[in-house]
């Protein structure tokens, strides 16, 4: 085997975490793979897996090595993807899992996206669950927060802020806070995380001797469209992004409050299988949205976003 089959031997390895499951994938038997990764541990003079009879592990080499190789990989991929999609149109179903609220900012872009890609079939599955993209067969994938998982790519996308709302016939009934202390008393919407069933802190910043929040929380939610439409019906104060409060704000259906006082900035990013070839309708997809749909910065109570061209 080439330096470069080694290469591959060893991180197929990694990744299933046998010779078999490797050699299956390859194409060659666990006894070719397990050789060609004994070769490039010997080139380099560095064990890179523990063996045992019953259990193959990385060292801490090995996972080192692994992550570099991977990428090196991955972009082998995407180079003969790209030329593969210059000569075959993209096409198939495309499966794309994504936060329910996000179809906010998604659908809008759709019709242009498959008017563009006209064999191309896209599957969507709106759905706030933590999806594994590889167990699941996901093709892609639109997340917010911390992405921990080494098995996917990420390409990072719109920013968005947090907001603190409030309909205005609440704020005439319970006044409007013009402090974090003032919020003492009012009631809450709040919303609970679908996966952790942990309730959504409000991302104020106090100052140093400010008191915790003492608001009553009259209404809890797992969802961010229920939350925002118990807002605007006067029933507390919610917490949502700005590219769902956009439009009950430029209605004045909501205000926003104690602006000066948040700090909550966040964003998307699009993720998919990093052992996976980058195939073209993926890729189109990847760059359509990165390109189309997301903003480069975070949207301001008041303000307009531009129009695309």
């Amino acid at each position: 085997m080439d330096s470069l089959s080694g290469l591959m031997a060893f991180v197929r390895t990694a990744d299933l975490g046998s010779f078999v499951a490797a050699g299956r994938m390859l194409g060659l038997s666990a006894s070719a793979v397990g050789k060609a990764v004994t070769k490039l541990e010997q080139q380099l003079g560095i064990r890179l897996f523990q063996r045992s009879t019953r259990s193959l592990r990385l060292t801490e080499e090995g996972r080192a090595f692994h992550e570099r190789c991977r990428r090196i990989l991955d972009d082998l991929d995407d180079a003969r993807a790209m030329l593969a999609s210059t000569t075959d149109a993209p096409r198939g179903r495309l499966r794309v899992s994504t936060p329910i609220v996000s179809y906010h900012l998604l659908l809008p872009v759709l019709p242009e996206f498959m008017t563009r890609y006209p064999e191309i079939d896209v599957d969507l599955d709106f759905n706030d669950r933590l999806v594994d993209l590889i167990d699941e067969g996901v093709d892609v994938a639109i997340r917010s927060g911390d992405l921990p998982d080494s098995r996917l790519m990420a390409r990072t996308l719109r920013p968005f802020q947090m907001l603190l709302c409030a309909a205005p016939s609440y704020l005439e009934r319970h006044g409007t806070p013009e402090c974090p202390r003032d919020l003492d008393g009012h009631h809450g919407i709040r919303f609970r995380y679908p996966n952790s069933g942990k309730i959504q802190d409000w991302p104020l910043t106090l100052a140093a001797g400010e008191p915790d929040l003492r608001t009553r929380t009259v209404l809890t939610c797992n969802n961010m469209e229920a939350l925002r439409g118990a807002t605007i019906a006067g029933l507390g104060i919610g917490c949502m992004p700005d590219f769902l409060a956009r439009d009950p704000l430029a209605k004045g259906a909501l205000r926003t409050l104690l602006d000066d006082r948040i700090d909550a900035p966040g964003h998307f990013s699009l993720i998919w299988p990093s052992n996976r070839n980058l195939s073209p309708k993926v890729r189109v997809f990847v760059d359509f949205i990165g390109e189309r749909l997301f903003s480069t910065r975070c949207e301001t109570p008041g303000e307009t976003a531009a129009p695309t061209d």
